[in-house]
């Protein structure tokens, strides 16, 4: 069974020119001044919605080196039919089928009911990045937030980010450009010009994705998970950030998104609110 689970992020970014003083669940902005300049401010927001299937518990599975037979029946007969826009799977004699249930747990018995999948992911919390950029000088501001995929499908899942709109922050006509890798693989190390002002993301966590491995000098080798290493930028399309090949029920694999903008100090970036929407999705193999 086919299961998918997406998430929405709202990041907003409110910038001010200099100052006498100074969509979804909950949010919270976080302003600070100094030296009477009103700093850029970061808001993500978190949504979480989908399909929440049984908790399914499987009887020993026969393998080999190369097979796995995860579902087995003895019946009198079965056949897997098809046509153009249907496809059927039945199986005929099975003993003691159904259903039964108790406070704590509860068994599907039979050949076809063991075929669904259990896929969740946890809500994230609202991300405050700090601390804020000032409006003259410049500055990094970094935030992050973290989600927990489980699903006991034994081809494991995959999690997926995407944006709303490129680049990512938007405020009017005005933007934050999105990070740009000095090649086809994340940057090991975030890096941009004084007179340049980018946002980037970077996944952390014992599934990420290949790209966003490294070898403690370079992304996309190695199998390291260096902190605030390997910064990728925001796309329209989804990129794929965590993946495992097995089930992880019940405890679950938590992934960390860290976020970073970065304004130079020969930037002049005009005032606004800037805002940027993602979406993270996950679905079962």
């Amino acid at each position: 069974m086919f299961s998918r689970m997406t998430s929405q992020r709202h990041i907003r970014v409110v910038r001010k020119r200099r100052a006498p003083h100074g969509h979804f669940l909950f949010s919270k902005l976080l302003r600070t001044q100094e030296n009477n300049v009103a700093p850029l401010g970061f808001v993500a927001l978190f949504a979480v919605s989908g399909l929440m299937l049984p908790v399914l518990v499987f009887s020993q599975a026969m393998q080999s080196n190369n097979y796995k037979i995860q579902f087995d029946s003895i019946n009198t007969g079965g056949v897997f039919a098809s046509s153009t826009s249907y496809s059927m799977e039945d199986t005929v004699g099975e003993v003691g089928t159904g259903e039964l249930a108790s406070t704590s747990y509860s068994l599907k018995a039979g050949y076809q009911q063991m075929n669904e999948t259990f896929l969740s992911m946890t809500a994230a919390s609202d991300v405050g990045m700090t601390p804020a950029i000032g409006g003259v000088s410049g500055g990094t501001s970094n935030g992050s937030a973290q989600t927990t995929v489980t699903t006991d499908s034994v081809a494991g899942y995959q999690l997926s980010i995407k944006a709303s709109s490129s680049p990512a922050l938007v405020s009017g006509a005005n933007t934050i450009a999105d990070y740009t890798p000095a090649g086809a693989d994340p940057d090991f190390t975030f890096a941009i010009l004084s007179t340049a002002s980018e946002f980037a993301f970077t996944p952390e966590g014992t599934d990420i994705a290949q790209k966003y491995k490294d070898n403690g000098a370079s992304c996309n080798t190695g199998s390291g998970d260096t902190a605030d290493k390997c910064w990728n930028n925001l796309a329209t399309v989804s990129d794929v950030i965590a993946s495992r090949t097995s089930a992880n029920h019940p405890s679950g694999t938590q992934t960390t998104i860290k976020f970073r903008v970065e304004v130079g100090s020969a930037r002049t970036q005009p005032a606004g609110t800037y805002i940027a929407t993602t979406t993270l999705t996950t679905v079962a193999l």
